[in-house]
């Protein structure tokens, strides 16, 4: 397209760069990072990571895989998650909006064309708003007081942003992340190579990552035909890096 100059839709060196970086960073890396900020907490809490297998035990089975139909009964799991995206945000800084005129937000003027950036990090571990904020606990995410969702009308948990600029693949990396937590959870025991700690320091960027990356020791839960057939049917066409 950008080689046949079409006028009807130009592509550009600034639209290609744009593309990629939806792509690996908000399509790949935000999914990657949460996953492993799951695991880290799931290795620092123990008797969490057994709670979860327990579940998994429970909805389907040592003899059977994860389907999608299981994730909606995973709801310690998908506590789990939420959790580790409220304390471990994806986009600490979210991305930059620009307003389009002249506003006042908070009693504060923010010029037309000023780049705003929303501190999803400091937002949600703010201590008026969560109880115990820097500990990790996902039974605040069990409770049914209030509905904790990713529609964006909560402004104390919105992980992927809110109004008509919302994430549009939120339903997708939800499922993605409860689909591949659960395959790994369901199919494995994990622990640290001997001699390791864990280190949950933060390294910040566009993406919240670690400083250190997660490197973990798998152990077969199933049995061999079972386990064969879960991670044949779930990742045959995946490479992990």
């Amino acid at each position: 397209m950008q080689e046949r100059g079409d006028s009807t839709m130009p592509l550009t060196r600034s639209h290609i760069k744009g593309l990629i970086m939806d792509l690996v960073m908000a399509g790949m890396d935000t999914t990657a990072v949460t996953s492993e900020w799951v695991m880290a907490e799931l290795i620092k809490h123990p008797d969490m990571m057994r709670r979860v297998q327990q579940e998994l035990n429970e909805v389907i089975g040592t003899d059977n895989v994860v389907e999608e139909s299981h994730l909606s009964r995973l709801r310690y799991l998908s506590a789990v998650v939420k959790e580790a995206m409220r304390l471990h945000p994806a986009a600490p800084l979210m991305l930059p909006r620009t307003p389009s005129e002249t506003s006042t937000l908070g009693g504060y003027s923010v010029p037309k064309g000023t780049r705003v950036l929303v501190n999803m990090w400091a937002i949600e571990r703010y201590p008026e708003n969560w109880e115990n904020p820097t500990e990790f606990n996902p039974e605040r995410f069990l409770t049914n007081d209030r509905k904790w969702d990713f529609s964006g009308n909560d402004f104390h948990f919105f992980p992927f942003g809110s109004g008509r600029r919302i994430c549009p693949g939120a339903p997708f990396a939800d499922r993605m992340l409860m689909y591949g937590l659960a395959t790994l959870l369901h199919s494995f025991n994990w622990r640290l190579p001997d001699g390791a700690e864990l280190d949950l320091a933060e390294k910040f960027g566009m993406v919240l990552r670690k400083a250190d990356p997660l490197v973990l020791v798998p152990t077969p839960r199933l049995s061999k035909a079972a386990l064969s057939s879960s991670l044949s049917s779930k990742f045959q066409d995946t490479i992990f890096t």
